[in-house]
């Protein structure tokens, strides 16, 4: 049941981010992580390359863990889906993104957990404890805003700054006395010992995951975010509505985990994509408050005011 190799993932980055400003002048650059569930189910299928193609484009992907690099570089034409806490630091940034499409919330699909056997069994309980997860993700604002809720601050927990396979190597080995995570590497901690959920996001955030592409190519191409935006959506429909043949898809996909984990991971995401509509940004401004209070962004930012694109845009 291994974890996505940390070779890999860096190679990964490694390659996206030695990419030149074009990979080709009809070719457009797509990131996903190993949790880009429905980008991966694009790529595995070729549905981008088929339909693209007929617009004359050819297609490339990248596959990153730490997404929030290649965001603010402009590595890629069309980004890895992010929760939402990670557009928070790509704006603070002041990278030029632009929000095409959102999955709607999955709060279970990310949590705090520690090994059934520890001690520690309320948020309170993290005080002074080794804490890990990944800078900037949207557990690190699920832990900040639960410390707050229990009348702690970050200063009250050792942090452990780790992506998501370090993170997992480490739990594994009780390095960390807490793990925030995300699925798939949630339902994979959980299956491969017992574990105790602390905390998951319900409660302190909706899990949206948020779909971004480079401003300038939204502007001069939206028919094309149009094209990308209808995959995703058919895609997310046909996981949910086939859950056995998405997860056989998947596994091998993850690193040839169980088909039952992947069942797992599914059913716990909604996989549901829509627009994205600037009147339901309002809990990204609380995550953005909650990390300038923090002092994890350098300043106050109007999470509210990004470029959006819409069906219509499309021509």
């Amino acid at each position: 049941m291994p974890y996505p190799t940390r070779r890999a993932v860096l190679g990964g980055l490694a390659a996206g981010l030695a990419a030149p400003a074009l990979a080709g002048p009809q070719t457009i650059r797509f990131a996903y992580q190993r949790s880009s569930t429905l980008l991966t189910i694009l790529k595995t299928n070729g549905t981008l390359e088929q339909r693209l193609g007929a617009k004359g484009f050819g297609v490339s992907w990248h596959l990153f863990n730490s997404v929030i690099e290649p965001m603010n570089a402009g590595s890629t034409d069309f980004h890895a889906d992010v929760a939402d806490a990670v557009p928070i630091f790509t704006q603070a940034a002041g990278a030029p993104l632009t929000f095409y499409a959102k999955e709607d919330p999955s709060p279970s699909a990310e949590a705090i957990i520690v090994h059934a056997d520890s001690p520690i069994r309320t948020i309170a309980d993290l005080k002074g404890k080794t804490v890990g997860f990944q800078r900037g993700s949207g557990c690190h604002f699920i832990l900040t805003a639960a410390l707050r809720r229990a009348g702690l601050t970050p200063a009250d927990i050792r942090p452990a700054h780790l992506n998501a396979p370090d993170g997992a190597a480490a739990f594994e080995r009780r390095s960390l006395d807490a793990w925030v995570i995300w699925d798939p590497f949630l339902a994979i901690a959980q299956a491969k010992s017992p574990v105790r959920v602390i905390a998951d996001a319900t409660g302190y955030s909706s899990y949206n995951r948020y779909y971004t592409v480079q401003t300038a190519f939204a502007q001069a191409r939206p028919d094309v975010v149009g094209v990308v935006f209808d995959a995703l959506a058919e895609a997310g429909r046909w996981v949910k509505g086939n859950p056995q043949p998405a997860a056989a898809l998947l596994a091998p996909l993850w690193g040839d985990v169980p088909v039952s984990i992947v069942e797992t991971v599914n059913a716990r995401r909604s996989y549901a994509v829509k627009p994205v509509l600037r009147e339901g940004l309002g809990e990204q401004q609380v995550i953005a408050d909650t990390f300038y209070e923090a002092g994890l962004i350098p300043r106050r930012i109007d999470a509210t005011a990004v470029p959006l694109w819409h069906p219509e845009a499309r021509g």
